[in-house]
């Protein structure tokens, strides 16, 4: 089991300086992947909560925290496919030569209308939208001439220079059993959703596995990565959720989830939404000791 970290993002705490203080501690004490997220859009009045209220974009972050780390991976949970795919691409294949190989590039449908108003996409046909969008981006990041002709993307001949040497993996998100299934046919792994049921990951794992196998894929090297909805709370709770409670409970999560197959684990305290909403001192004092106990 790898064990990562998200880096502040969302809210108050998100400072560079703040950013930077996590990312260098958690490289020190060996976590193995820094993580960011998406949320290009807050449309007035909606409900979604305070961890998409205010975000960084998850590319410009992880290209600040590259540069002040050396070794730790970083990984993006997800970008999602109403961005233009040659864009994403050379973005991509930039932060992957600029960080020495050390990129995880997540890939989401999206699930906000507005968002893909506002990017000028349709929001129908998503699922399909999704897997064009996964061959363009490959494409761009593996061949030397890129030609395209499809539903929703078009590409004439062409170079997309500089190539990374090795192109970082694709891990695709989403929760329906539709999603899964296409994660297991044309991703890397899978990464779970913040509104994912972990008790009940081990079945969304073998449906990936399940559906790799019918597409003649070996999911062995796959990797399937929890985004840990990670809140330090008291001890004790019979109805607490995993990775919801004190540190040795949260621990104790880390282990049951590797039993169920996830490899990779980040603890991602954005999502809490007392760390988003309360003074940024005091929420990097709580976000620096979590860092410190559920080091790997």
């Amino acid at each position: 089991m790898r064990v990562g970290f998200a880096v502040p993002q969302s809210g108050p705490w998100a400072t560079p300086d703040n950013m930077r203080r996590i990312a260098v501690r958690a490289e020190e004490l060996g976590y193995s992947e820094l993580w960011a997220f998406q949320r290009v859009l807050y449309p007035v009045g909606h409900p979604m909560g305070p961890t998409y209220r205010s975000v960084h974009d998850p590319l410009v972050t992880l290209s600040y925290v590259a540069g002040i780390t050396g070794t730790i991976r970083l990984g993006v949970a997800v970008v999602n496919a109403f961005v233009q795919p040659v864009v994403l691409a050379k973005q991509l294949a930039s932060l992957q030569i600029v960080s020495g190989g050390r990129l995880t590039a997540g890939v989401g449908l999206g699930w906000l209308p507005e968002e893909f108003e506002a990017a000028g996409v349709g929001f129908e046909r998503r699922g399909r939208r999704a897997e064009e969008f996964v061959e363009v981006l490959r494409a761009c990041l593996t061949q030397d001439v890129v030609e395209h002709q499809g539903d929703f993307y078009q590409i004439p001949p062409s170079h997309q220079d500089p190539r990374p040497d090795s192109p970082p993996p694709i891990l695709l998100g989403g929760m329906d059993e539709r999603a899964l299934r296409r994660a297991g046919r044309i991703g890397d792994g899978w990464v779970s959703a913040s509104r994912e049921d972990l008790t009940g990951i081990a079945s969304r794992i073998y449906i990936v596995k399940e559906a790799a196998r019918e597409a003649g894929r070996d999911p062995s090297g796959f990797r399937f990565v929890c985004r840990g909805v990670t809140r330090v709370r008291p001890a004790g709770d019979p109805d607490r959720p995993p990775l919801t409670g004190s540190y040795e409970e949260i621990r104790a999560d880390v282990e049951t989830l590797a039993g169920q197959g996830v490899t990779d684990v980040f603890h991602d305290l954005n999502f809490d939404p007392e760390i988003v909403t309360m003074d940024a001192k005091e929420a990097m004092r709580r976000a620096e000791e979590a860092l410190e106990a559920l080091a790997p």
